[in-house]
């Protein structure tokens, strides 16, 4: 593992740290944009044939342009190759996040008195359409599928579209998505290469519906599809690119814990980073033995990921209390962190930025990735610091409502007059003019 010393790095080697700049390159690379704007013009000009072009293309599948999309049969029958342990898995995550969103939006209309006739407030709808891309290039990922198409449900979003690269052996979608599919009554499933799949759902073809919002983690090239899809006209989140963590320590942890949770995220790829933050300089020896151990028990690749991971992309960041750990933590607002240290709580009071913060050993990476209910699809290369994970919230939108009497509105129409006339809005001076009483 690479072990840093953050007081011998001068202000340059910092924000280079913080910053993962050759990420931040790979995610808005000017010459893949460009790929990807020709492909997204592919597909609005030709439709369907485009889109399965660029799956024989990039996906080595060849499709049909009549089946690319898959109804409720076709759903049922891949999900029924599934075991019924890993449907039984599925649907405890599906209950966790269900859970969990539900919670977080509690009231869909709310009001409060200002004064006497006068009161404002919000009425909260969905939106009306919404494309789930699940990733399919490295594995299969159910679970993404669960943490960002259960909240849609909950949110009550009418027209769901998953897109869902084949599987290059079979030609079909992962069926472990489709059971998810299924479990969330998804009637709708486009298997199709990312970028391509991405621009026919944002855009709409001759057989794929046209959705307002698409959201999911991807690659770059998927990423730079839903940055030119967005130029368009169909919105979508914050860029959720190669993932990384960070988790601040203290001696109190227990360090083959610390040792699994470190490599827990770094086992992705290889553009995952994964930083351990310490003022106990003592624990890093006996952990770096830890890790080294486990990294034996890895398959080959993702040991290879992982040890990237931890060296070139992270590592160990020996500061001088936790005070400056949790400052670090804010400047890289990573993705995941986790609070392995006597009083979490109190570390907790210390960070604003990160897309999820777990208190305690107890509680997992890998815990909170699958089961646990808060989202796990969440911003990364530091967005953290101005968005938030895919929650029910991102599906849904706020209509603000405003009631008042005649009476009421008097007390508030004369600091409206003022700034009407400063702003040099004669029709809306008129227009409260027109609301007062006549004089007597």
């Amino acid at each position: 593992m690479r072990v840093i010393n953050w007081a011998d790095l001068d202000v340059g080697a910092r924000t280079a740290l913080v910053a993962r700049e050759a990420t931040a390159r790979a995610m808005f690379d000017p010459a893949l944009g460009e790929q990807i704007k020709s492909l997204v013009d592919d597909v609005a000009a030709r439709g369907d044939q485009a889109v399965t072009d660029a799956t024989k293309r990039f996906d080595g599948v060849t499709l049909d342009p009549g089946s690319l999309l898959l109804g409720p049969a076709e759903i049922a029958a891949g999900a029924d190759q599934i075991s019924p342990e890993v449907k039984e898995a599925i649907a405890v995550a599906i209950r966790s996040s269900r859970a969990f969103n539900e919670a977080a939006v509690p009231e869909r209309e709310w009001r409060k008195a200002m004064s006497e006739g006068y009161e404002v407030g919000e009425k909260i709808t969905p939106i009306t359409s919404v494309g789930l891309f699940v990733p399919a290039g490295k594995g299969s990922f159910p679970s993404v599928l669960i943490q960002i198409g259960t909240p849609a449900a909950v949110a009550g979003v009418a027209q769901q579209l998953v897109i869902v690269p084949p599987d290059p052996a079979t030609g079909l979608p992962d069926p472990a998505v489709l059971e998810v599919a299924r479990q969330l009554d998804i009637t709708q499933v486009l298997c199709a290469n990312g970028p391509a799949g991405v621009a026919a759902a944002a855009l709409g073809t001759e057989s794929i519906p046209q959705v307002v919002k698409v959201v999911g983690p991807g690659s770059p090239p998927v990423s730079a599809a839903m940055l030119e899809c967005q130029r368009r006209g169909c919105v979508t989140q914050m860029v959720l690119g190669p993932t990384e963590s960070v988790i601040v320590a203290d001696r109190s942890a227990d360090l083959d814990r610390l040792a699994a949770d470190l490599l827990n995220e770094a086992e992705h790829g290889p553009d995952s980073s994964a930083f351990l933050i310490t003022a106990d300089a003592e624990i890093v020896e006996p952990l770096s033995e830890r890790v080294e151990a486990r990294l034996d028990d890895l398959p080959a690749q993702r040991a290879e990921w992982a040890r990237i991971a931890i060296t070139d992309n992270g590592g160990v960041i020996v500061v001088s209390d936790l005070a400056q750990a949790a400052a670090l933590v804010d400047e890289i607002a990573p993705e995941h962190v986790q609070l392995a240290v006597a009083d979490p709580e109190a570390l907790l009071g210390l960070i604003s930025h990160a897309g999820e913060v777990l208190l305690g050993q107890g509680a997992s990476f890998s815990l909170a990735n699958y089961t646990v209910g808060v989202p796990a699809s969440l911003p990364t290369g530091r967005f953290a610091r101005v968005s938030s994970g895919i929650t029910v919230e991102t599906f849904l939108k706020r209509t603000s409502v405003a009631k008042l009497t005649d009476a009421a509105a008097e007390t508030v129409a004369e600091a409206a007059l003022k700034l009407a006339e400063h702003e040099d809005f004669p029709a809306h001076a008129a227009a409260l003019r027109a609301r007062r009483a006549p004089s007597s």
